[in-house]
């Protein structure tokens, strides 16, 4: 079992009560949308308006008119919502979060802080207080071969019962750019991913995560 608390402070989401009585935080992936739709109109009206159908955004959130926004999905206080980003539905912005420029958020809850500023995609996942997903990391959300996925953590494999799940990512978590995270990834609290890495099942809490070196490159002058 793998305790929410290990990665995510829950004092830092609107979406605290979507985890209670979980084993494993992905299993809250599923219920995203219910979740939503039974809060938002429970939402104070002075501090939130009804944007469309299910979709509820804090009158502090700032929204770029070419950003596209569709429900279920919940905005909370001073995010911002840069040009050309696109949620899908089934999404939850933190407060204080950044979905930047041509940024795609599906199924997916952002705690408080997150930044996703540059080219991400986002689909299937959460994102921990604070936690950065440098510019064109995404995460990946459906296998290959389209089977379940499962993750090997210490030797165990467990079976979560799922064919789309893209990451889990822990408070103040740094993902370096152009990095791949592969479907099922799990990264706990205060954990370093290099830039152009390609991460694969469960990478613990502070620690910093390095691609191996597999080519040498070579740059010789140009003949005249």
């Amino acid at each position: 079992m793998l305790q929410v608390t290990r990665f995510f402070d829950l004092d830092k989401t609107i979406a605290s009560g979507i985890f209670e009585g979980v084993d494993y935080p992905w299993q809250v992936l599923p219920k995203i949308g219910e979740f939503i739709k039974a809060l938002g109109p429970t939402l104070p009206k002075e501090e939130y308006e009804q944007a469309g159908e299910y979709i509820w955004i804090s009158k502090t959130a700032s929204i770029m008119p070419s950003a596209h926004i569709s429900g279920p999905c919940i905005i909370d206080h001073n995010a911002e919502v840069r040009h050309c980003a696109f949620i899908r539905g089934n999404a939850i912005i933190g407060k204080n979060s950044v979905v930047g420029n041509s940024t795609e958020i599906k199924n997916a809850i952002l705690f408080d802080g997150v930044q996703v500023p540059h080219y991400n995609y986002v689909g299937d996942s959460i994102l921990g207080y604070k936690s950065h997903m440098g510019a064109g990391a995404i995460t990946s959300n459906v296998k290959s071969d389209k089977s379940l996925v499962k993750i090997n953590i210490d030797g165990q494999v467990i079976e979560t019962g799922l064919k789309k799940f893209g990451a889990i990512i822990g408070d103040n978590v740094e993902i370096g750019c152009g990095t791949v995270l592969n479907p099922g990834s799990v990264v706990g609290k205060n954990t370093n991913i290099y830039p152009l890495s390609l991460v694969r099942g469960f990478v613990k809490e502070n620690c910093i995560y390095k691609n191996k070196v597999t080519t040498v490159c070579e740059i010789v002058e140009k003949q005249p």
